[in-house]
């Protein structure tokens, strides 16, 4: 097997800090990890950096954070969700009989983690792990309409604006009105936003602290997803991500 050094004298540092709640100083982790100081310093300045460790002014004892504990529960989280939505997304697949994305937000993007595909005739060009930007796809809207209004303006100014099509809303006062009727009618629409000839309906799910986790869409075709589906299409939706939320531990009001 080979190892990469540094990588391995600084994973070894942070397992001696877990065991430590109260910190070390830098004696005590050189000492520990059988390494002189000045490499100890070196690797735990980079550790800083990246947010895995904090060193306290006080007592100049270095602490572990909570960094690996997040990364590892994102990892988690997206195992269950993955297991609680699937058997939803088939069901809604076959009502609508349309293709069902499940996604989650990563900084200014979506990604997709499942789809559900439908049998029909045409299908839509989309694959586990794409992205696409927040702003201009039903499931990023129906996320941002449940974020902060910080948040949302973060995501904006992070994102590359851009008219993708003739229908991609570039305003941002216009983009907040429409957030506030996503959020009040609990689904988003992309109306040929992102790609010309698709039409997409999203609703957001929830976790067991009220915080919008995901999202849920159907896509199609708008010689299929036509203005007049769009009523059945939102329902069939939005109980899907209900029943979903419902079993991540969501109290539905």
């Amino acid at each position: 097997m080979e190892l990469v050094q540094s990588v391995d004298r600084t994973l070894t540092i942070l397992e001696v800090l877990s065991d430590y709640s109260d910190g070390l100083g830098i004696t005590e982790i050189s000492d520990l990890v059988s390494l002189h100081k000045s490499t100890v310093h070196r690797l735990l300045s980079t550790l800083i950096y990246k947010g895995y460790v904090v060193r306290e002014e006080e007592t100049s004892k270095y602490k572990i954070t909570f960094k690996l504990f997040e990364l590892g529960s994102k990892k988690v989280h997206k195992l269950d969700l993955l297991k609680i939505s699937r058997p939803y997304t088939k069901m809604l697949m076959e009502s609508v009989n349309e293709v069902v994305h499940l996604i989650i937000r990563e900084d200014t993007d979506i990604v997709y983690i499942d789809k559900v595909e439908a049998n029909n005739t045409i299908s839509m060009a989309s694959r586990i792990g794409k992205r696409n930007p927040m702003y201009c796809t039903a499931t990023g809207k129906a996320i941002l309409a449940f974020l902060p209004e910080d948040e949302v303006l973060k995501v904006w100014n992070n994102s590359k604006i851009i008219k993708l099509t003739k229908n991609t809303n570039t305003d941002f006062i216009l983009f907040k009105k429409e957030l506030q009727t996503i959020k009040e009618k609990c689904y988003a629409i992309d109306d040929e936003e992102n790609e010309i000839g698709v039409k997409c309906v999203g609703a957001p799910i929830f976790d067991m602290n009220g915080n919008v986790v995901a999202a849920i869409s159907v896509t199609g075709p708008v010689t299929r997803i036509t203005d007049d589906k769009i009523g059945f299409i939102s329902k069939e939706v939005i109980q899907c991500t209900n029943l979903i939320s419902k079993e991540m531990g969501y109290k539905l009001i």
